[in-house]
């Protein structure tokens, strides 16, 4: 029998240690990684892998595109899609700094508890995302494509507003720019805002005073797993929990939920890879719909562990 191979690109130094486990539990024999991979190098990497087995063969190789930048990762994914010739077809799934299946993740949830709370999802929603990050970028085009109006908030000087609507408008979304750097700025957000996502670096918090004009707010959701929270109030396990803060009372989704979630999504795709009856092409439009049918299978059954 051959060997389940997934090759691992990456334009870093080094692959991560996270991704290769999850990758070596959900089944695959051999994870081969390629550091300081170049977007132009993808296309024939990619056919040295789909013609050294036959035809049809595309459930036992697979290409993982990891790296930090997410708009190499998009360039790396679009040229492995690119690469494939008629029959002779591997699984790509790309995921840089795990942005895609933790925004997936963050999204899912955030309709779960939404609709199972108020009956509504985030459809019409105005949402802000605070951090600009490859997480924070993922999650407001996510949203978007829900139909929420969503606000992407600058946190230092230094975050690139070109760079994410160049990323925004590859997936065609319409993503409002707004600044969040001082106390004020955070509360004019704060007033509109129905749905808060914190994907800022861990241990930082950048919501607290600002929650007491938060009057509108329905949910709110935090990456931050390292204390303090991102957003006052959020507990790392809280998944639809009622918190208060400030006066304003609101739902909130913790960073363990989330996390849970992103390793099954994770985890999950890698088999698609191996099960699919085509050759999955997995970006993080894909990872949310992934994500969401996890929520559906356990709404559907008891939960069994991994």
């Amino acid at each position: 029998m051959s060997k389940r191979i997934l090759y691992f690109l990456t334009p870093s130094e080094n692959i991560s240690p996270f991704d290769v486990t999850i990758a070596a539990d959900a089944g695959f024999d051999m994870v081969v990684p390629f550091t300081k991979v170049e977007p132009k190098q993808v296309s024939a990497m990619v056919q040295d892998a789909i013609f050294c087995r036959p035809p049809n063969r595309f459930n036992d190789t697979g290409i993982f595109i990891g790296g930090r930048d997410v708009h190499m990762a998009t360039d790396m994914f679009q040229n492995a899609k690119n690469a494939m010739v008629g029959p002779f077809k591997v699984g790509v799934f790309a995921d840089p700094n795990g942005a895609y299946t933790t925004s997936a993740s963050i999204v899912a949830l955030i309709e779960q508890v939404l609709n199972d709370k108020t009956g509504q999802g985030l459809s019409g929603k105005k949402v802000a995302v605070f951090g600009t990050g490859p997480v924070g970028l993922c999650t407001a085009i996510l949203a978007t494509q829900q139909g929420a109006k969503v606000k992407l908030c600058q946190l230092v000087a230094d975050d690139d507003e070109r760079s994410a609507q160049r990323f925004c408008e590859r997936y065609n979304a319409e993503v409002e720019w707004v600044s969040a750097q001082t106390n004020d700025e955070k509360d004019i957000v704060v007033r509109e805002a129905e749905i808060i996502v914190s994907a800022v670096r861990a241990g930082v918090r950048i919501l607290e005073n600002s929650l007491a004009h938060a009057k509108n707010l329905i949910l709110a959701a935090d990456t931050n797993a390292v204390p303090p929270s991102g957003v006052a109030g959020i507990g790392l396990n809280d998944l639809g929990v009622v918190a208060e803060v400030s006066g304003t009372r609101f739902l909130s989704i913790g960073p363990m939920a989330i996390g849970n979630l992103k390793y099954k999504t994770q985890f999950g795709l890698y088999e698609q890879i191996q099960k699919n009856s085509t050759a999955a092409l997995i970006d993080f439009p894909e990872a949310y719909e992934f994500a969401l049918s996890v929520l559906k299978q356990q709404a559907a059954k008891p939960e069994k562990s991994i």
